[in-house]
């Protein structure tokens, strides 16, 4: 149907590439640990939605110009990365909620945790090159609409990967409640998140177009 092939191999694909750790669950699980399953969840739909950013442009055609061009490449590469390392930075320099207040460490807007979500997500060209290389593998040379069965299969994987990310978010909610998280080690949790994303930043910064 719609000239896509091997659907439960995509599927099981895509759920397994979901897993993987990355800056989307180091986020998720940040906030959720921290804000509670709701902030864990407004992070997933950011990811969700840049995640969708990506697959449709790729149906157009405008990711090939990452994958083609070494300057657009480089420019989404760069503004990715200081996005990244700008987001560590305000990770590394969290601070403790104010006296009274329920919350372990001064708790983000949901808006807020959406657009990092997003951000960090439509900002990787990689994620672009990733739909470009992986998805047309399950979509026939003789397919009526290439588009329409890209965007169908976008969409699959996506949902897949929504679910593994809310999945995601209160598991680390439940975890984090189950412990009883302290204060400190919320903030300090905050704190070793930022770290891994300077990591993240300065990875993404050097990687190489392929």
């Amino acid at each position: 149907m719609f000239g896509i092939h091997d659907i439960a191999l995509f599927i099981l694909s895509g759920l397994l590439l979901n897993i993987m750790p990355g800056p989307d669950s180091l986020l998720i699980m940040a906030r959720s640990a921290t804000q509670g399953w709701r902030a864990g969840v407004a992070a997933a739909m950011g990811i969700g939605t840049g995640t969708m950013v990506h697959v449709l442009a790729a149906a157009v055609g405008l990711s090939a110009i990452l994958a083609t061009s070494a300057t657009a490449f480089m420019l989404v590469k760069y503004i990715g990365a200081a996005y990244i390392l700008w987001m560590a930075l305000g990770l590394l320099r969290s601070k403790r909620a104010p006296a009274g207040d329920r919350a372990a460490v001064a708790p983000l807007p949901y808006r807020k945790i959406f657009a990092q979500g997003f951000l960090t997500n439509v900002l990787n060209p990689k994620v672009a090159i990733f739909f470009l290389a992986f998805v047309p593998q399950f979509i026939d040379a003789a397919a009526p609409d290439k588009a329409l069965a890209f965007i169908i299969l976008g969409c699959i994987f996506n949902v897949n990967g929504m679910l593994w990310c809310v999945a995601l978010a209160l598991f680390s909610a439940r975890v984090a409640a189950r412990v009883k998280v302290s204060p400190i080690v919320a903030l300090w949790l905050n704190r070793v998140t930022g770290g891994l994303f300077i990591w993240l930043g300065i990875k993404l910064a050097l990687t190489k177009q392929s």
